[in-house]
């Protein structure tokens, strides 16, 4: 029962950047205020919570005292593995960026028995770096693919790798961290719907893009990831546009990503697919044809993946991530006028589309955001099965067990 307390009274500390005194947490939790005196009085003990200066008395008894979330004593980190880069970074309870690494490169059809150890090798790296009296309590894992509950990876098309057991690779070179493995693009997600670790941001339901050389997607209902049986929901990307379209990697044909992953578009627009979005933006601004088509024929692509995916799901806002955010001012009026042709309720409630973080790993961050779920700072450490369990629920949310 205290550890349920403990986790309710801490969500709610953290939940709002505003802070709430005892008695507020008390009301918001329905907890006891006295049960709700001593949780706080460890949480501040263990660093996770700092009294503020007592407000103004507006009447009789003890002045109210606000509780203001600080986070930096602890972080988790964050991995992701892409086609085009490998990313380790280190962030705080607070959702502040620590410390980062990247090594770039093209890992397409990679052995993951070298990359994943390079990986790790970045990650144990930027841990050092974060040795500054903050304790790393666990990891995240970003993968480009479907990953099966016991944290094997099943395919992942772009890097060329299928059947990877992860956990295998990974076991033993992380210094004991619990370590949750997921898609890329559900990691992402958590970066839309959080602005940290338990702090929810402003939308909390969503169609997230993530784009890069592939095209992931994530689908978040009231600010978690709709999961699906398997935990593989959200693969927007092989939604086929087209029956006879391009190859995809895939082995299908036709699919969203053939028209909107960041090489094929480049490829389209006759630039060289090492090039960056911004230009393609550039070389569409000069109203150069080919460029102009390939983004034309983008959004009517997401367009009618989106219509399917809206209309089935009811979920009328999309929020584009990775190369298609950097796009987003040449996508998004084009996307969100074909939607509202394609959604049938579209008349009372009009498809929005928002434009999200450039960031290039954003599942890095929301990696790192993940592992708190089964995480008690105040006992100092994750709990020791927490991450594989949570794995195996295919459950993702940014509170604490």
């Amino acid at each position: 029962m205290r550890a349920a307390n403990l986790a309710l009274v801490t969500a709610a500390a953290y939940a709002r950047p505003e802070p709430r005194s005892r008695a507020e947490l008390a009301d918001v939790t329905s907890v006891s205020r006295a049960t709700v005196g001593r949780l706080v009085d460890d949480l501040v003990r263990a660093g996770l919570l700092v009294e503020g200066p007592a407000a103004p008395s507006q009447g009789p008894g003890r002045p109210s005292i606000p509780l203001l979330p600080t986070g930096h004593r602890y972080a988790a980190l964050g991995l992701q593995v892409n086609v085009r880069r490998l990313t380790a970074r280190v962030v705080d309870l607070a959702g502040t960026l620590v410390s980062e690494s990247v090594i770039d490169g093209d890992f397409t059809d990679s052995d993951p028995d070298t990359v994943l150890p390079q990986l790790l090798s970045l990650g144990r790296e930027v841990v050092r770096s974060s040795a500054d009296g903050r304790e790393v309590v666990g990891a995240g894992l970003a993968l480009p693919g479907l990953v099966g509950a016991d944290g094997q990876l099943l395919r992942a098309p772009n890097l060329g790798w299928q059947e990877v057991d992860i956990r295998a690779i990974v076991d033993g070179r992380l210094g004991g961290l619990p370590l949750v493995i997921d898609n890329e693009a559900t990691f992402a997600a958590l970066t839309a719907a959080r602005h940290a670790p338990g702090r929810p941001a402003a939308i909390g339901d969503f169609v997230y893009l993530s784009g890069e050389v592939g095209v992931g997607g994530a689908i978040v209902v009231d600010g978690q990831v709709l999961r699906g049986r398997h935990g593989w929901a959200g693969e927007v990307g092989h939604v086929p546009v087209t029956a006879d379209g391009p190859r995809c990697p895939c082995g299908s044909t036709g699919c969203l990503e053939t028209y909107v992953g960041r090489s094929a578009l480049l490829a389209r627009a006759g630039l060289p697919v090492d090039s960056p979005p911004a230009a393609l933006a550039a070389a569409m601004g000069r109203g150069e044809h080919r460029a102009v088509t390939a983004i034309e024929e983008a959004a009517r692509a997401l367009a009618v993946a989106l219509g399917g995916v809206v209309n089935v799901l009811d979920v009328p806002t999309v929020v584009l991530g990775g190369h298609l955010a950097d796009l987003g001012a040449a996508l998004a009026d084009r996307v969100q006028s074909g939607l509202a042709e394609r959604v049938l309720a579209s008349r009372w409630v009009p498809p929005v589309v928002l434009v999200g973080s450039s960031d290039i790993s954003p599942a890095a961050t929301g990696a790192a955001y993940v592992p708190w779920k089964d995480c008690s700072p105040i006992r100092d450490r994750c709990s020791p099965g927490g991450a594989r369990r949570h794995t195996d629920r295919r459950e993702v949310s940014g509170g604490w067990r």
